[in-house]
């Protein structure tokens, strides 16, 4: 399977092809960039230099596969809205993977066998929350991603030892600790990266319409007309 990844939930921009050779090599190609602003206008160049690299044409894909949050507002609707449109353009398949489940992927590529323990991997959501979702096995098909508390997520790990990733870790890892369970905190500067989805993309559904999974209202709202509100009022 011939597959297109990308995701711009985050802190980062990532987009990752992966194929299989005439001799049945699974090869990829891959780019990855920390940003903090201008993940949409980088996100389409950074598609072009892949396929490029990879000697790819869009009618060579089979799949395209993208993060749907959660994440900034911003990040997480420019990703799902280039995939609607690569889709519509080429009739494409789109899976979906939660950014959450991405990073859950990359964090047991990077540490290796948990020996057990629970992944948790928590996000920095502010305002003294975290994205949160739990993952009791290698598959990645972890529990609800939610938004709640550091200190909400000591009765769902239940005891168990835990390992806690992402910019949210710190803070997970100290209420669980502070509740007298087991918890580390590696890799609190890990990202999603479309490596990962790519690698996770053939054992995905297809989603039709792939939709932005918002844990929380947008920060910034339109502003009212105070005129036109008067207008109407009786």
């Amino acid at each position: 399977m011939i597959v297109l990844a990308f995701d711009t939930c985050l802190g980062a921009v990532s987009v990752a092809a992966r194929w299989q050779s005439a001799r049945g090599q699974r090869l990829s190609c891959d780019r990855f960039e920390a940003r903090e602003t201008g993940h949409a206008e980088r996100l389409m160049p950074m598609i072009a230099e892949v396929m490029q690299e990879a000697g790819l044409a869009f009618g060579d894909l089979q799949r395209i596969a993208v993060t749907i949050g959660p994440g900034t507002f911003t990040g997480v609707r420019g990703a799902v809205a280039a995939a609607r449109g690569l889709a519509l353009a080429s009739g494409l398949p789109v899976v979906g993977a939660t950014s959450l489940a991405v990073m859950a992927h990359r964090a047991d590529d990077l540490l290796g066998p948990r020996d057990g323990r629970l992944l948790a991997v928590a996000v920095d959501a502010r305002r003294g929350t975290v994205y949160l979702q739990l993952f009791a096995d290698a598959s990645h098909y972890g529990g609800r991603p939610l938004l709640l508390a550091p200190a909400d997520v000591v009765p769902l790990v239940a005891g168990r030892p835990a390992t806690v990733v992402g910019s949210g870790a710190a803070a997970v890892a100290d209420a669980i600790l502070a509740a007298g369970g087991k918890a580390e905190a590696p890799l609190p500067d890990l990202q999603p990266h479309a490596r990962s989805l790519a690698l996770m993309a053939a054992d995905l559904a297809p989603i039709s319409p792939v939709r932005p999974l918002y844990l929380r209202p947008p920060d910034v709202k339109p502003q009212v007309d105070k005129s036109l509100s008067r207008a109407v009022s009786p």
